[in-house]
């Protein structure tokens, strides 16, 4: 039997139920490989799959935690053991994208769920990229139609997403503001933004500057609001929302946006991101050229995951936060 070290949880809560503890480890399955896990990262969505908040989300993740759950998406490895299929794929390959209880030690992943990680690129920067990273490119790229001489917004600009969609929207051509708090200006200026404004001295939907496309990581503006400040056919890709419900959380935010851009000229395009392989190969390329760099805020060991999510849980993580196994 193999095992592994892993981070797990054996019921909803918070922080407090997450252990790092000894699991047996799966054989990867048709179509799978096996990693020796060189960097993870926690995400908004990992949050909600350890906190079962907002309920809604239990449908599909379930309504009871089976003990031992783990916990990841975010993972970039060493392919140790080919599943049956596997032929894009060998051993020794370095590679990243979407695993399964990617924070460990050993992790499953579906092959075409990966890319291989560019030379250039430290385990760190690539455990860093699979949610946020295809979140961003999908907002941008099909929800936002973005173009070079596009003006594109970013709200919650110095985030895991934000970052990534900052980077993304200079790669495309357009012209980008980033929006974050004072700490983070400059952070989100060496992102390449060409405008950063300061929410905690100024509202951007205040400023004269109109846009094409606002990419809305924080859904903390109202309707008439956004659509003052985006021109004509523009578009608000809704992210994030109000994350105080239980219930619906974020989703109430986003049904009322929708519901209000139905007349006006503008719409709201609401984003579901779904992690593709092809995807993940796109933003290794971007990585590779240099066009965008995963923005690490800090690193920590496996032993305190823990302690990772309370610091996610508080919001304001700058770029990402990685767990090295």
């Amino acid at each position: 039997m193999v095992t592994t070290i892993a981070a797990v949880h054996d019921r909803f809560g918070g922080p407090e139920q997450v252990q790092v503890r000894t699991v047996e480890q799966a054989e990867p399955g048709e179509g799978q490989v096996l990693l020796e896990v060189r960097a993870a990262s926690l995400n908004p969505l990992d949050w909600h799959m350890l906190t079962g908040v907002p309920w809604i989300g239990r449908t599909q993740g379930g309504f009871r935690v089976k003990p031992g759950r783990r916990i990841g998406t975010d993972v970039a490895g060493v392919v140790v053991a080919l599943g049956p299929g596997v032929t894009e794929l060998s051993i020794g390959d370095e590679v990243f994208g979407a695993g399964d209880g990617a924070v460990a030690g050993l992790a499953i992943a579906k092959a075409g769920s990966l890319a291989r990680k560019p030379e250039g690129t430290t385990w760190a920067e690539a455990g860093a990229v699979a949610v946020a990273g295809v979140t961003a490119l999908q907002a941008l790229r099909d929800k936002g139609s973005v173009q070079p001489g596009s003006r594109v917004l970013v709200n919650g600009a110095a985030g895991g997403v934000g970052s990534f969609a900052v980077q993304i929207a200079k790669a495309f051509g357009a012209t980008v503001t980033g929006v974050c708090s004072t700490t983070n200006v400059e952070f989100v200026r060496s992102l390449g933004a060409d405008l950063v404004v300061d929410y905690t001295v100024e509202q951007f939907t205040d400023r004269p500057e109109r846009y094409d496309v606002i990419i809305d990581n924080q859904g903390n503006h109202s309707a008439r609001a956004l659509k003052r400040v985006l021109v004509k056919g523009g578009v608000e890709v809704v992210i994030g929302g109000k994350k105080t419900g239980r219930v619906i959380g974020p989703l109430g935010t986003l049904v009322r946006l929708k519901l209000a851009f139905t007349v006006g000229g503008r719409r709201a395009a609401p984003l579901l991101a779904a992690i593709k392989g092809d995807d993940v190969r796109v933003l290794a390329g971007m990585m590779d050229a240099g066009t965008v760099q995963p923005a690490v805020g800090r690193t920590i060991p496996l032993a305190d995951t823990a302690a990772g999510f309370a610091e996610l849980g508080a919001g304001h993580v700058r770029g990402k936060l990685v767990v090295l196994p």
